[in-house]
């Protein structure tokens, strides 16, 4: 390991400007993935700045309905807090279902919002990767891809976006707020997150020193029926093949509202407009469920190892429909 600074940060305003002093300075909050790229030599910070105790752990409820979340709350006490599980359930059960009860205690929402990809070629340190290395390639193209993206790719890098609380939260319309250099701004969450196109190195539009205070949620009563759904490997904390985040707001059998953002299959979380726009107004019945999956499906561009995930996303996303609106397709 290569030898960094620490500094702990007593206020926001000194937590912005040590960082932004360093060209290599990072902020550091759970840690849970940073520390270990930081062994892996895949991130080489020249400082961290440890913001933990920076007053931004607060889950609030707020008078609309709508929620904010601190960027230093950590995971398992937003998916515990009673307006999340009775208002927001789909955020309570994508928390859940992300990581063990030990990291979930560790992390926070800001850093899991902000995590790195879990592709093997870009954490081995070694092997081309645009990401780590821009201009190098992607090893993942022609190697190993099987857990890899199949909707907005480039000929740059395939990788998935791993977070899931990020597709509740995308599908929720939520908003990130930020204070940085330059002072305090908000920006939508589905924008927050960058498809790769030519420069996959940048994953956010976040400014060097620029930091996550909050994340607001808007008073959504369609989201109180809502359900993340979750395909892995295996059902102990794995992360997803395809995941489906949705809420729908059923009247006399007819979808007035759909909400539905995807996971494991993008490289960023995937809001699925597609099959939204396809379901509204219409039945909530499994052939129209079936129809919207493929209409949102039919851009994917898979590769030899994951065209499988095609089919699965198809049914995932029938499946978390039925759900919610009490059908089975099994």
């Amino acid at each position: 390991m290569r030898p960094f600074g620490y500094a702990r940060a007593a206020d926001i305003g000194a937590a912005i400007a040590t960082v932004r002093e360093n060209p290599g300075g990072a902020f550091l909050a759970g840690g849970t993935t940073e520390v270990d790229l930081v062994r892996q030599n895949v991130l080489r910070p020249d400082v961290l700045v440890d913001i933990n105790d920076l007053p931004l752990h607060r889950v609030e409820d707020l008078p609309d309905g709508g929620l904010r979340i601190g960027a230093l709350a950590r995971m398992s006490d937003v998916a515990e807090a009673a307006g999340v599980v009775e208002r927001f359930p789909v955020v309570s059960q994508a928390l859940l279902l992300g990581a063990s009860a030990q990291l979930r205690n560790m992390a926070s929402m800001g850093g899991n919002l902000c995590q790195r990809v879990r592709c093997g070629y870009y954490r081995d340190a070694v092997s081309p990767c645009n990401k780590r290395d821009p201009g190098s390639g992607c090893a993942a193209m022609d190697g190993i891809h099987r857990g890899h993206a199949v909707l907005g790719t480039s000929d740059a890098c395939i990788a998935t976006h791993p977070s899931d609380v990020a597709v509740a939260l995308v599908a929720l319309d939520a908003v990130v707020h930020t204070r940085g250099p330059a002072g305090e701004r908000t920006i939508a969450i589905d924008d927050f997150f960058l498809l790769p196109g030519s420069t996959p190195e940048r994953e956010h539009p976040l400014e060097h020193g620029e930091l996550i205070t909050s994340i607001e949620v808007p008073a959504l009563p369609t989201a109180r029926r809502s359900v993340y759904l979750k395909v892995r490997d295996r059902a102990s904390y794995e992360f997803a093949l395809v995941s489906v985040a949705a809420a729908v707001d059923v009247r006399d059998g007819i979808l007035a509202e759909v909400r539905l953002a995807l996971g494991g299959v993008a490289t960023k979380p995937w809001r699925a407009r597609a099959a939204e726009r396809s379901l509204t107004g219409g039945p909530a019945a499994s052939e129209a469920f079936a129809e919207a999956a493929a209409h949102e499906m039919a851009a994917a561009v898979p590769r030899p190892l994951n065209s499988f995930k095609v089919e699965l996303a198809r049914r995932t996303i029938v499946r978390a429909l039925a759900v919610l609106t009490d059908g089975d397709e099994r």
